[in-house]
């Protein structure tokens, strides 16, 4: 520490020339294995000013070394604060570095958990429609006439893709390919439909034209539709060692095989959401419930109208017409505009009703 001192000199007062002291925290520095001072005097050139310094070597060795150390002339004092210096702390970069970590992980995750969502809402949402393409259906499925087959597809895929979300499925129990070609009728019911969904189960895979020419079928169907959707159980996925599950993974860019698990029965289920990414978007139409016969009336069932003109009871306008007889006019003693009383019973909210009328 450097103390320097600029004193006015003179001569005459050469004897009371004054010192530097030193403290530290309040107590008073001697020269010790600690602290070591020493002083050097200058003049100016006409030497009437003198100029006063010490230089206080401290030894740091612990923390105890460390405060307020002070110099002291006469009345007059500066003061030095000696303090240790901060530690580079890698803290703050540890932490940053963990947040960043777990902002991917969270990331990650939500990915993982939601991705499906995602590319649903952005195909929902920006997704081109498939639209005036001559197109009659959105898929065509073709199964096998199986118990399980049979009840997946009629009550568990079809309903939940027609009934839930609007597609148009066409269903075919035969076989695709009987033939080493595939039929005009075949082409032609694939060529109606967007989309070609396979239900590959055991049945299926049982079936002789699988057994003998399953690779060459493949090929034909990859012609006929883009990118085929295969189903299968995850049970019968699991446990087949067929040679058609061996080319279907080695297929995996030209075809999509889904498995239908334990869980895939949720309508949330990771299944329906691959199946629909897979399907065309389709536009959504508001649906008017109503009967055919009054949605053109505002839903406004005839039978319950009021004031309805059929139900206009006064007199014929022209009583002398064809109809009118001669005996019916002597025995008429009802005015002209007489009312009616009317009795009628309906049994439904679009049901007929039976009208008598009572004349007065």
């Amino acid at each position: 520490l450097n103390c320097t001192v600029k004193l006015f000199y003179d001569q005459k007062f050469n004897w009371c020339d004054p010192s530097i002291e030193w403290s530290k925290d309040g107590h008073v520095i001697t020269n010790g294995s600690k602290y070591t001072c020493s002083e050097e005097t200058r003049f100016n050139n006409n030497a009437s000013e003198k100029f006063l310094s010490s230089l206080l070597n401290v030894s740091v060795a612990d923390a105890g070394d460390y405060g307020i150390f002070s110099c002291l002339i006469r009345k007059e004092s500066a003061t030095f604060a000696l303090q240790r210096e901060n530690d580079a702390s890698h803290m703050p970069a540890v932490l940053g570095a963990v947040l960043v970590l777990f902002a991917l992980l969270l990331a990650g995750l939500l990915y993982v958990k939601c991705r499906l969502d995602l590319q649903l809402w952005y195909r929902n949402k920006y997704g081109e429609f498939e639209v005036n393409d001559g197109k009659l259906y959105d898929a065509y499925v073709s199964y096998v006439s199986a118990d399980d087959d049979r009840k997946f597809v009629n009550f568990i895929l079809k309903p939940h893709l027609e009934n839930r979300y609007g597609y148009k499925l066409h269903l075919d129990d035969r076989d695709i390919l009987p033939g080493s070609e595939p039929s005009a009728e075949l082409i032609m019911n694939i060529s109606r439909c967007r989309r070609l969904i396979v239900v590959l189960s055991k049945a299926y895979l049982e079936q002789e034209w699988c057994r003998l020419n399953f690779r060459e079928a493949l090929w034909q169907l990859l012609d006929l539709s883009r990118r085929p959707i295969f189903v299968m159980f995850e049970s019968q996925y699991r446990e087949l060692s067929h040679p058609a599950i061996q080319l279907l993974k080695a297929q995996r860019k030209s075809i999509t095989l889904l498995l239908w698990t334990s869980t895939s029965m949720t309508p949330s289920s990771e299944f329906w959401k691959e199946l629909r990414l897979l399907l065309p978007r389709k536009v959504h139409q508001r649906c008017v419930m109503a009967d055919p016969q009054t949605r053109l009336q505002d839903d406004k069932d005839p039978m319950l109208i009021l004031n309805p003109d059929y139900l206009d009871c006064r007199s014929d306008p022209d009583p002398e017409g064809d109809l009118e007889s001669s005996q019916w006019k002597k025995n008429r003693t009802a005015p002209l505009d007489a009312r009616c009383h009317i009795h009628f019973v309906c049994l439904g909210r679009h049901s007929l009703c039976r009208i008598q009328h009572v004349d007065k």
